[in-house]
Order: structure tokens, then C-alpha cells, then sequence
């Protein structure tokens, strides 16, 4: 991450193949049958590293998934939405006030206890704001305080929140060790989950051990299980041609293709298991000294792009269009907050936008104000793969139509969070965020920017906080309308820009496994 700040996006690179932020997936298995084998080896190709290892210090999607092989939570979400036990046997929730019963003999990697006193110091670690956690505010409310009385955890929160428990599903547990010396955790784990980080070769690959006598996993899962890996190993590979081989070569059991090769490996029998993410989301620059800042430049960017014909090159004509901003399932809310309220396709109005805003074209095709050229610099993820490459050429195309000097730049995960998060030297990016409740989106559009806070657009607007605190009152989907108001003034605005959704598939060979926004790591079966 940037040196300049350690925060990161929820789900960053949606496309890493573990890295899903949130809770969502269709939770179905896929490997291509056999009887379950023991001692073996899962192997598992993602696109970028991690960085630093701290599992509360970023939430790139890299590290985000590898989090769970290591860490626990206090609680997990179903397929279907039900929230199960994991670190916490027991929960009750009352107007601001949550009680979590710790269960009893879970023990840490270093055998000590794990006990609700340490789960009162991981919630205070997140919500001190100098520590600078991704989680505050999105997996974790601001604001809230917790105490510890035997196995109890009374947790007060400072204003309601409507979907806390699913928040909370998304916190990992560090242990006391690592608590007290968080610089150990860059480059080793220390947790409670199913397995122990017992090798880390930084953009190479990292190795984990299974933990023997693991009984509290999500929903009472343990580790005795025939079939679970002796082994995970996590390798760096960055080119998904690459990847795809490997996997059809048998070196490896899980890869994640977004682009042409997954229909190389669909042809080869190869079975996978979907998760349904948002790849296409446009992100402005509203911060002072962009030309993102002014209204209509935003505006006419929106007015120039055929988001449809963008959604088609992005997804090889295999997605759909977006419909809300909490798009990993299940969702928080059902419907379609999008269709409709997006600023309408036409160029010629885009046009029209900038010449109305002072931005007139020079002899060189190229518009400025005040002897300022409109220079746009637009950067995008460098997971969304060949189709990703495909829309920004066709996006910049657009731009450069209407008299907009455009710089397109792809960038890795670090990159991108370092631009977003650090430098804030961007104008447009193409960094999907994915969560499963529309509050856990809030503190990206609203409230302190970068790198004071997580709303790394600098986004301020009236309309969307109005009804977004005004849902935030309400308990679970009984405020999802307000919700989709306030969404829609996003929308109306063009202050954000969601246009493609898409099933991305994890291709697998020799193994099986469940995913829930990430891997499940005790769902992994190795076959025989």
C-alpha cells in the first residue's frame, strides 16, 4: 500500500480470484467429482500479492481473501443470508446494544486462548482512527464501543445500524500476540482460523498449514473433515494465460479468469463456481484541482459514454448491466436502483455540456478553460482482465471525441490504492467496489475524504447523505428504499457511475469448494 496511507478499498481488484470484500456468492461447489483424498496440496493462482499481511490494515482484495484461511470472525453468513456461529456461539442485537457469547476452548496458531477480552481490543484497535483501518465505518460502525464480562461481548453502537450482524461477519479476529506487536503480522499470521501462515515469499507465493483440533468454523465447521487440504498454497500469477495453463497442466487446483481463457477451459471440461460481482464502475476525482471537480466535466463524461456497449467489451458480451451498489450476494436489498436514472448516452449533448461550462475546443481538438487544457487522467485495474483493456480504449475513445486530452494508464492492485488512497493523482479510475449491504458503500461516498478518510472521490453530496441517514434509522430491508434514493442521487449527479455486473467463474481441477464472496476455506475438498 502507499506509504502515504494504508487504507484500501473494500474489495479493491474485485477480480482477484479470494478476494471478494463482503459476503456473497452462489456457495456452490464445483470440482468434477471423485471421493475426497486426504494430505494433499490446494493450489491457488491470484493475479496480484497481497502486500502487507495485517489483516485489518487493508482490505485489497488479494489479502482480503487470503485473510480467511488464517482469521476468524465473530460471526458468518449463509448462502441464503442466515447468520451462523463462528467465533461467537451466541448473539443477541437491541437498538444499539449487541451481546456476542464467545465460545468456549477456541484456541490461537500460538495456543493461547482466544477470550472476549481480545475481542473488545480488536474493536477498539478499528475504530481508533490513527491506526487508519479499511474497516472502520464499512465493516465495522463508527462510533462503537465494547466491554467484556466473562465469555460476554457488549458491543454500543453509536447510532443504529441496519445491517450490524453482516458487518461484523467481515471483521477478522487478530489474536493478543499479534494485538500487541501488529509489525509481526506483515509477514506472518496469527489467528484463530483453520490454518497458519508457514510461508511467505512476497510476489511469489505463500504456504499455509492445516490447524488440527480447528471445531469453530462457520456454522460448527472443523478441520477433522476427510478431504480438506494438508496444504494451501497461494502463487502469484499475474497473466491469465498463464494461470489458465497451469491449471489444465494440473499444477494447480483453482484459478479465476475474466477474460477469453475461460471459455478455453469451459471447452475443456473444466467445472467452476461463480460469484456475482460488479466489474464496471466509474469513479470521479471530485477533489479541488481535477477537472473532475467542475459539475459538467463530470457530467458530459457520463452524457459521451455508450455504457451498454462498455458493459459488452468489459464482460466479452457475458454480463449484465449494474443494478445497485451492493451487488455481492445476498444482498442486503433486491431490485434495480440503477436502470433509468444514469445520465442518458448522447454525444452530442456532452458537447453541449462543456460548452456551457466554459470548456471551448482549440485548433487541436482539445478543449480548455482559462487557458487550461481539459486533460484527463484515467487509470484502471488491471484485473478486469483483456476485457477491461478493451472498454478503456473505447472510453478514452469517447472522451477524446468530445475535445478531452485523455491519459489511460492500467495499474496493479498497490498502484491503484496508492493513487486513490496516497497520491490522489487521478482524475478517473476504474476500481469496482464490492459489498453486500448498501451501508457498507456509505463511507466511500460520503463523509472525510483521502487520506483523512475512506471516501477516496472526495464525493459530497446533500441528496445521497439525506436518505442514506435517513435509512440508516431503519432496520435491515425495511430501508432499502431510501437506500435506492439515495444511490439515485449519485446517479442523477453523475458523481458515480456504475455499468456492468458479471458472474466471475472459479475454474477448479482435483478439488471442490464453496464460495461466499471468498473461498470458504473449510469447504475445500481435495479429490481423489
Amino acid at each position: 500500500m502507499s506509504a502515504l496511507r494504508t487504507r484500501a478499498l473494500a474489495a479493491l481488484a474485485l477480480i482477484a480470484p479470494i478476494g471478494l470484500a463482503g459476503c456473497g456468492g452462489d456457495g456452490g461447489g464445483a470440482g468434477g467429482g471423485g471421493e475426497a483424498a486426504q494430505g494433499k496440496t490446494f493450489t491457488l493462482d491470484i493475479p496480484a500479492d497481497p502486500g502487507a499481511l495485517d489483516p485489518q490494515g487493508s482490505a485489497v482484495s488479494a489479502l482480503f481473501g487470503m485473510t480467511q484461511f488464517a482469521y476468524d470472525n465473530l460471526v458468518a453468513v449463509a448462502e441464503d443470508g442466515t447468520i451462523l456461529p463462528q467465533l461467537a456461539g451466541a448473539w443477541t442485537v437491541d437498538g444499539t446494544t449487541l451481546t456476542f457469547d464467545i465460545k468456549s476452548g477456541v484456541t490461537c496458531a500460538d495456543g493461547a486462548p482466544f477470550t472476549a477480552q481480545t475481542v473488545v481490543d480488536n474493536i477498539a484497535y478499528v475504530e481508533d482512527p490513527k491506526n487508519k483501518s479499511p474497516f472502520l465505518g464499512v465493516f465495522i460502525p463508527a462510533g462503537a464501543t465494547a466491554s467484556a464480562s466473562g465469555s460476554k461481548v457488549t458491543v454500543k453502537l453509536a447510532a443504529p445500524a441496519p445491517f450490524v450482524l453482516n458487518s461484523f461477519s467481515n471483521l477478522p479476529m487478530v489474536c493478543d500476540a499479534g494485538m500487541k506487536d501488529r509489525a509481526s503480522l506483515k509477514a506472518k499470521t496469527n489467528g484463530t482460523g483453520p490454518y497458519v501462515l508457514t510461508e511467505a515469499v512476497p510476489s511469489n507465493r505463500y504456504t499455509y498449514q492445516l490447524r488440527e483440533g480447528y471445531t469453530w468454523g462457520p456454522g460448527g465447521a472443523t478441520t477433522a473433515e476427510k478431504g480438506m487440504p494438508a496444504k494451501v498454497v497461494v502463487k502469484i500469477v499475474a497473466n491469465e494465460t498463464t494461470a489458465a495453463n497451469e491449471l489444465l497442466g494440473s499444477t494447480v487446483n483453482a484459478v479465476q479468469i475474466t477474460g477469453s481463457d475461460a471459455g478455453r477451459l469451459s471447452g475443456a471440461g473444466l467445472k467452476s463456481v461463480g460469484t456475482q460481482a460488479m466489474i464496471g464502475q466509474q469513479w470521479y476525482n471530485h477533489a479541488k484541482g481535477h477537472p473532475t471537480s467542475d459539475p459538467a466535466v463530470r457530467m458530459a463524461l457520463t452524457q459521451a459514454l455508450d455504457l451498454k456497449q462498455l458493459q459488452v467489451a468489459l464482460t466479452s458480451g457475458k454480463g449484465a448491466a449494474a443494478t445497485q451498489l451492493a451487488t455481492l450476494e445476498p444482498t442486503g436489498c433486491a431490485g434495480d436502483a440503477v436502470t433509468g436514472h444514469l445520465p442518458a448516452f448522447d454525444a452530442a449533448a456532452a458537447g453541449a455540456t462543456l460548452d456551457a461550462a466554459g470548456w471551448t475546443k482549440g485548433a487541436d481538438g482539445v478543449r480548455a478553460k482559462d487557458g487550461k487544457p481539459l486533460s484527463v487522467s484515467f487509470i484502471y485495474d488491471n484485473s478486469l482482465g483483456t476485457g477491461g483493456g478493451a472498454a478503456a480504449e473505447l472510453a478514452a475513445a469517447a472522451w477524446k471525441a468530445i475535445g478531452v486530452d485523455v491519459k489511460a494508464t492500467q495499474q496493479n492492485q498497490t498502484q491503484l490504492s496508492g493513487a486513490l488512497f496516497g497520491t490522489g493523482d487521478w482524475d478517473v479510475a476504474w476500481a469496482p467496489v464490492n459489498v453486500s449491504t448498501p451501508d457498507q458503500i456509505m463511507p466511500f461516498v460520503s463523509g472525510p475524504a483521502a487520506p483523512k478518510g475512506t471516501n477516496f472521490a472526495s464525493i459530497d453530496n446533500a441528496d445521497y447523505l439525506a436518505a442514506a441517514t435517513k435509512a440508516m434509522g431503519v432496520t435491515g430491508a425495511d430501508g432499502c428504499k431510501d437506500w435506492f434514493a439515495a444511490e439515485q442521487a449519485l446517479y442523477r449527479s453523475a458523481d458515480l457511475v456504475p455499468f456492468a455486473n458479471n458472474v466471475i467463474p472459479i475454474f477448479l481441477k482435483g478439488a471442490e469448494l464453496s464460495v461466499i464472496g471468498n473461498i470458504v476455506p473449510t469447504s475445500i475438498r481435495m479429490l481423489g
